[in-house]
């Protein structure tokens, strides 16, 4: 994504589309480059598109699962590899940023357990972006590290003290992975 003028403009002829064709009333704004940084600094998008109007709120059933999808599609316009998924970020009426606010928040409570107990601590099976907010968001926390446990829809990610043996953690993410 080297032009993103050009990229942009393949999503605003996208977002039409889901208009037009698809007949959803939606407004957007689309940022490219450095005004689409994240404020949480948990996401590295160089596109942010934000959707407003009467059936934006259709895009955040299901745990924001259609704006996945618009995300994933806009990906496969763009020509994006897989690893380069989130340089592209859709959101709307908030829901992102709620979301973004929620996983600080776990994180504070993961982080929080490890240190009272001295033992790992698995948070729920989320999607791989989400996962990567995690882990970016507890780079912070020196005392920590991270890895992803699991497989498929079922992936989490464990956060460890810093001086967790290996034995004991592949013990620890097997019985992580037995509670879920």
């Amino acid at each position: 994504m080297n032009d993103l003028k050009a990229a942009a403009q393949k999503i605003v002829d996208f977002v039409k589309v889901l208009s037009a064709v698809g007949g959803l009333r939606l407004r957007y704004r689309i940022i490219a480059g450095g005004g689409a940084a994240d404020p949480d600094g948990l996401e590295r998008r160089d596109i942010y598109v934000e959707l407003e109007g009467p059936d934006a709120p259709l895009l955040v059933e299901r745990n924001g699962e259609v704006l996945r999808a618009l995300e994933q599609v806009a990906s496969q316009i763009l020509r994006l590899d897989p690893l380069d998924h989130d340089r592209i970020s859709f959101d709307a009426v908030g829901f992102k940023a709620n979301r973004a606010r929620a996983l600080k928040e776990m994180v504070k409570a993961g982080v929080a357990s490890v240190r009272s107990t001295g033992k790992p601590y698995s948070f729920a099976p989320m999607s791989s972006r989400e996962r990567r907010m995690l882990h970016l968001a507890l780079k912070e926390y020196e005392d920590m590290r991270t890895e992803s446990s699991g497989e498929g829809s079922r992936r989490m990610v464990v956060v460890y003290p810093l001086d967790w043996k290996s034995t004991d953690r592949a013990r620890a993410a097997a019985q992580a992975f037995r509670r879920r």
